[in-house]
């Protein structure tokens, strides 16, 4: 059995590798050769604490296993990440544990990575104004990956409690954007690109806030009740998604879908895009919203390439098992 532990990562896996591996993945649940099992996703009762599995296989890959953690709210004040996983691969022709990976940056990783496919395959091409709603731990990774899509010249910042943006402006500084902190009013209004990268449990930005031609990814919904746009903003969009199953359960789209004010066959899967069976976009006044919702998939694939990068750069742990 190989083992990769969380330190290791960083070194080992970039932000490409995860890109690559994300929207192949998506690619290949869109194509029906890889499938997603159900979430397991409950509050324990004990710390605040949120915990569950997300698990699937792939049929192309044959990368089999599931992705054990989940939230630990008090974890920031002991010195560590709330966000806590590990991901465990198995052969998939004789069911033996094969691997077990450290999750938590690729978890930061891989949503990030989601939201860039999404802004690639679905952002107008001269998106200049990135808007940043949420300033946590994952904000970083998701404006780095942003970034990365178009020429962006701006990025304008919200967050709930003010004085946690010191991160945000680093990434931005380090590509040479202007970097503002702005109102909800201002940034819907001048942003051509929105990330929201929240834990929020009520409706952050309304669907009169934003413009034509916006195009969101929503990346903070993942659980029952949660929600970060207006359920009117999803009305007024083409939604796409990881997986419907998924978006419409646990993901953004929940509260609109159980309204009425959207039809759970209207939302568009990102892999149809990607493999080029939906046109993504076909107007610049149209908006776009992704909602990502991270799926096990997604958690098997960036771990399945920080093991063959382990194996092949011999910085993998094996021990007998």
């Amino acid at each position: 059995m190989i083992i990769v532990p969380e330190g290791a990562i960083e070194g080992l896996v970039t932000a490409a590798d995860c890109f690559a591996a994300v929207e192949k993945v998506f690619a290949a649940m869109a194509r029906r050769t890889a499938r997603n099992f159900p979430v397991v996703r409950e509050a324990i009762g004990h710390a605040e604490a949120l915990y569950g599995f997300k698990s699937g296989f792939d049929r192309e890959s044959l990368a089999l296993g599931l992705k054990a953690g989940g939230f630990w709210p008090g974890n920031a004040a002991k010195g560590l990440t709330n966000h806590q996983s590990t991901v465990f691969l198995f052969d998939a022709d004789t069911g033996r544990c094969r691997a077990a990976v450290g999750g938590n940056l690729l978890t930061a990783l891989r949503t990030a990575a989601a939201s860039a496919i999404s802004i690639r395959h679905l952002a107008r091409p001269d998106s200049r104004v990135l808007g940043m709603i949420g300033a946590g731990h994952q904000s970083a990774f998701q404006l780095r990956a942003a970034l990365g899509q178009r020429t962006f010249e701006r990025v304008l910042a919200w967050n709930l409690h003010p004085g946690m943006f010191g991160r945000l402006a680093t990434v931005a500084g380090e590509h040479g954007v202007t970097f503002e902190v702005v109102d909800l009013d201002q940034l819907g209004a001048e942003a051509d690109v929105i990330v929201t990268i929240t834990s929020s449990f009520a409706p952050i930005l309304k669907a009169a806030q934003v413009r034509p031609g916006t195009h969101l990814a929503c990346m903070g919904t993942d659980t029952r009740g949660k929600q970060e746009v207006e359920a009117e903003l999803l009305a007024a969009a083409t939604v796409f998604t990881d997986e419907v199953a998924q978006s419409t359960s646990i993901g953004e789209a929940q509260h609109a879908v159980a309204s009425g004010l959207l039809a759970a066959d209207a939302i568009v899967e990102i892999g149809t895009v990607i493999n080029g069976d939906h046109p993504g976009r076909t107007s610049a006044g149209e908006i776009t919203l992704f909602d990502g919702t991270g799926v096990g998939l997604q958690d098997l694939a960036v771990a399945s390439a920080a093991v063959d990068l382990a194996v092949s750069k011999g910085l993998a742990v094996e021990v007998a098992f």
